[in-house]
């Protein structure tokens, strides 16, 4: 029996509300779905405006246009992340500041960050890997003092917390993944969130190629033009349809997805302890959004036959991201091997298991039992 890393399914009304969309004659953008996901995100997250994008990498551009970031600028971005990151400020011109991360809870290492600041720091972009919120006091507080606008990658943690807060509330904006590997899903796509109300009308210019759309479908303007920049960003209302669905069912899939998590750290915990196997580490501070489940392996050697090794056994799991900035791109803006330890040591360390909201308690235990015979 094959054992998928990942499968997407359905959970609800998906497909009854898709045939809605298509009947209300509206599947273009900011069609009826498209607002039941804003009033749900803006109501359940307490944010001033949730906006949906086409993807989490549209909605972290959208934030770079609104920051006004330009060739010169920095952004302060953890080593340890996926490309989209990175790539929403260099299309700006901006120059990423890459910072080592955490070798417990694998976010950016807030220690370090006042030191990476300079006088050309526009932006801070914590990312809160594996939905386990990064240390937002902290950062919130050195934001702070410089005067730095803070930017959440939140792709991984919708509905996680740090001190009782939602996860996406504490900088100026946040970006939000709807990809069909995230804990909610349409395929593709993905959430603005802006925290100051200020910004929420520019946004929806940017989101509309640059046009006062949304200002002329409210009877704000008897006609609507090109006013500023902007591009595409809007998804399909029947995308939104499915989200939508797969939003009215959240409390059971996350407790599906708790379930799971618990169930792989109790059961592997004693093997991991025997063989030097590091689990994930959750702050007292952070509910987390239960996104993935993942071990460090001791070296990268071990890894990769372990990999291979649940391969062989119909079982499918994945190393993460690379270094940026040892990376082809990375290399470009002159990072030298040596300064990021913790991110160039993980990063060989790590593999995620099995984790979706289709998994069952069977194909659990098999990978359980599967781990658990692994010759060292």
């Amino acid at each position: 029996m094959k054992v998928d890393f990942n499968r997407p399914i359905t959970v609800g009304n998906e497909f009854e509300y898709m045939r809605q969309a298509v009947e209300n004659a509206h599947i273009s953008g900011d069609g009826p779905f498209t607002k039941k996901c804003h009033a749900l995100l803006e109501e359940e997250l307490g944010v001033s405006k949730a906006l949906l994008t086409t993807s989490c990498t549209h909605a972290l551009e959208m934030s770079a246009i609104l920051l006004e970031i330009k060739p010169g600028d920095e952004v302060v971005i953890p080593d340890f992340t996926f490309v989209s990151t990175v790539n929403a400020f260099v299309l700006r011109g901006a120059r990423p500041v890459f910072l080592d991360v955490r070798p417990d809870t694998l976010n950016l290492d807030e220690s370090r960050l006042e030191a990476a600041l300079t006088s050309r720091t526009k932006a801070i972009v914590p990312v809160h890997y594996a939905g386990v919120g990064c240390e937002m006091d902290s950062i919130m507080a050195i934001a702070r003092r410089h005067n730095v606008a803070v930017i959440e990658d939140n792709a991984h943690g919708l509905f996680g917390k740090y001190k009782g807060k939602y996860l996406g509330t504490f900088g100026l904006m946040a970006a939000q993944s709807f990809h069909e590997t995230k804990n909610f899903y349409c395929g593709e796509g993905g959430a603005l969130l802006i925290n100051d109300a200020n910004l929420a009308e520019r946004a929806e210019v940017i989101r509309e190629k640059g046009t006062n759309r949304s200002r002329f479908f409210r009877g704000q303007v008897d006609k609507y033009t090109w006013v500023d920049i902007g591009s595409s960003y809007l998804p399909s209302d029947i995308l939104a349809a499915f989200l939508f669905a797969q939003f009215e069912q959240r409390d059971k899939t996350q407790n599906h997805r708790k379930g799971v998590w618990e169930k792989y750290n109790s059961a592997l915990k004693s093997w991991a302890e025997k063989h030097e196997v590091k689990l994930p580490y959750i702050p007292p501070d952070c509910e987390q959004a239960y996104h993935m489940y993942y071990m460090l392996l001791p070296n990268l050697e071990l890894r990769q036959r372990f990999i291979l090794y649940l391969r062989e056994q119909g079982i499918f799991s994945v190393f993460h991201y690379l270094p940026l900035h040892l990376s082809d791109m990375g290399q470009s803006f002159e990072y030298k091997s040596g300064n990021f330890p913790v991110t160039e040591k993980i990063s060989d360390q790590l593999i995620r298991l099995p984790f979706h909201n289709a998994l069952t308690s069977h194909e659990q235990e098999r990978v359980i039992d599967t781990i658990l015979e692994f010759k060292f």
